[in-house]
């Protein structure tokens, strides 16, 4: 390319760039308008409510931290004494905690309330079967009884049982099931220490029974299913409990799952369970709600003692609206740029497409005006010289100037007009002024001798 061809080239941008300039503007503030309004970017940190020490919250807190670390969220968790005091916590606004576990059933409106949308909280799903574990020392029952088997609830009366820490939904739940078997709690002896201690009374003989909610995997429940001279209530009437309490649901305990070596234990057993829940502040940023959705696909998604493989997650038995980010993710699955793209570029383009889009539909019209603004620009450096010869053509019709300063305005236009670069395409209008001068200046050379004349 020819040093004179890039230089026109040079010049078509530099007018080009100016003409451009509003629409750029325009387009970048509603871009940078969608991204404020819309908060693509998540935050970095998050925090999370899980239970006590050693509970199955506790452990499955952990695996959502590991979770989300790759992505370059901090998972903060926060011990607490269970199902109870994390709702509390969710709803309370100064206690920093956005996500949290919550057993079915902790929820329960206050009198005259009956919708939880009022709670600016959203549940992100049901995650796994949390059964109701009724350990018990075989002696007691030996001792209690006279006979080695707890067969019903009712047969408590007068035990030493622990029944859940304050706080946690554990407690919530012994008293619903006490008060479905016509059983005070005063005609027992009720403790409610966390589950660690509780345990250590339980082994101890200190305390007959003790009432536990917890996934298997928890480490408590684990050693207590292989502990010898601990026995696990069977409830017969597993599927009246289901019908009393709706977010109750009757599972099996499989002979041998817990050891088969072992045949541990030897007989399929009746268990009761609420679902747990991941419950959310309405306002948690949609992203981390992905993430969480993401990640409890994965962490309980498998098969277990009491679920099938891809049952959980899912929109079953919550006591609180699904998310809609949740609720996406459910019916969906994880977005498909997520296959091809990194998550945060995949999530600024979930997050922004919709926007883009409408951005785009006003930047078109916007767009037509860029031709006639850069015709404008480039037309006007020829068209000002226009004003210089109707200039000279004024002063010679009044004839109050003289000639030569005439003359020497016209060469003085086409000296200037001589170094005007325009686009190829409009070299006409160059050509145009250079002739109007030559016009203007045979003009003025014909009305000399008349001038002279008089």
């Amino acid at each position: 390319m020819s040093f004179s061809r890039l230089r026109l080239l040079v010049l078509s941008l530099r007018d080009l760039i100016p003409a451009t300039t509003p629409v750029i503007v325009i387009a970048l503030l509603l871009i940078v308008g969608a991204f404020w309004l819309l908060d693509p970017t998540p935050p970095k940190r998050l925090v999370m409510a899980t239970g006590a020490e050693q509970s199955a919250y506790e452990v499955l807190g952990r695996r959502y931290r590991d979770a989300l670390a790759p992505f370059g969220i901090e998972v903060e968790l926060r011990a607490s004494a269970g199902s109870a005091e994390n709702l509390a916590s969710l709803q309370s606004a100064g206690s920093g905690v956005d996500v949290a576990f919550v057993q079915g059933g902790t929820y329960r409106p206050p009198p005259g309330e009956h919708d939880p949308h009022d709670l600016d909280l959203a549940s992100l799903g049901s995650l796994f079967y949390e059964p109701v574990w009724l350990f018990y020392r075989e002696d007691s029952a030996k001792r209690l009884l006279k006979k080695p088997r707890l067969e019903s609830i009712t047969e408590l009366k007068g035990w030493r049982m622990n029944a859940g820490a304050p706080g946690s939904g554990v407690k919530v739940l012994a008293e619903e099931l006490l008060e479905l078997n016509a059983l005070p709690p005063q005609e027992l002896q009720l403790s409610h220490l966390a589950n660690t201690p509780a345990v250590v009374e339980l082994l101890e003989a200190r305390s007959d029974a003790m009432l536990f909610v917890s996934a298997p995997h928890s480490p408590l429940i684990q050693m207590l299913l292989q502990t010898p001279g601990i026995r696990l209530f069977s409830f017969s009437q597993a599927q009246a409990y289901a019908r009393k309490l709706p977010y109750l649901s009757a599972v099996t305990l499989p002979r041998g799952v817990v050891d088969l070596s072992r045949d541990l234990p030897g007989e399929d057993v009746q268990l009761i369970a609420p679902t747990a829940t991941l419950v959310a502040r309405e306002g948690l940023h949609p992203a981390l709600v992905q993430l969480l959705m993401q990640a409890a696909g994965r962490i309980h998604g498998e098969p277990g003692w009491f679920a099938h493989s891809g049952e959980f997650p899912n929109a079953t038995a919550t006591d609180l609206p699904l998310s809609g980010e949740a609720a996406r993710y459910l019916k969906n699955g994880a977005p498909w740029l997520q296959r091809y793209l990194p998550f945060w570029v995949s999530n600024l383009v979930d997050r922004m497409w919709v926007a883009l889009l409408s951005i785009v539909a006003v930047l078109i019209p916007l767009s037509r005006l860029v031709p006639p603004l850069y015709e404008f620009r480039v037309r006007s450096r020829v068209f000002r010289w226009y004003a210089r010869l109707r200039e000279v053509e004024d002063a010679l019709e009044r004839g109050d100037v003289d000639r030569e300063e005439l003359l020497q305005q016209l060469n003085d236009v086409e000296a200037r007009a001589a170094h005007i670069t325009l686009p190829l395409s409009y070299a006409d209008e160059l050509y145009a002024l250079r002739q109007h001068i030559d016009l203007v200046r045979s003009k003025l050379r014909n009305a000399a001798p008349a001038t002279t004349a008089a």
